[in-house]
């Protein structure tokens, strides 16, 4: 068994849609990034290869690949489970929490834990997902931006 740690925070920005753990939330901004921005995403993608030393999300999806502008998170976190399975390592179980001011993300939750269980290979029992504010504190707290942790645990084929 091996566990890695993931962060990501992107800022809000006009004129882009919000999607976090793959599911479109609904709101006035959306996260800035080379691909679609889903901290949530980003973060397990992280926690994965960390967990199974195969580097950073950066050294895999790079910002300065055209191919990847605007690409949807998701599509590279399944990317992600594929080269974790290459080396010889499964999904055991991914516990994530996002961190934003607003919106408030209580319904979205069980879509995006399917959506990402789905991404992932495995069950949706195996995938928690929870939500928390800043109390206002800080870049987040003021609704500047959204950030995402998660921690994975991987196991050997």
């Amino acid at each position: 068994m091996r566990i890695g740690i993931g962060y990501d925070v992107h800022p809000l920005i006009e004129g882009r849609p919000l999607v976090i753990g793959g599911v479109t939330v609904p709101h006035e901004r959306g996260l800035d990034g080379h691909s679609d921005g889903d901290v949530l995403a980003h973060a397990i993608i992280d926690a994965l290869l960390g967990a199974a030393a195969l580097g950073d999300i950066g050294q895999h999806f790079p910002s300065d690949d055209e191919r990847l502008r605007g690409a949807k998170s998701v599509e590279l976190l399944k990317t992600s489970a594929a080269l974790l399975s290459d080396a010889g390592h499964v999904v055991a179980n991914i516990d994530a929490t996002v961190i934003a001011q607003a919106p408030t993300l209580t319904s979205y939750i069980p879509q995006m834990r399917e959506v990402l269980a789905d991404a992932l290979g495995v069950d949706p029992g195996n995938v928690s997902v929870k939500a928390t504010s800043t109390d206002h504190l800080g870049s987040i707290g003021r609704g500047e931006g959204i950030a995402a942790v998660a921690v994975a645990l991987i196991d050997s084929t």
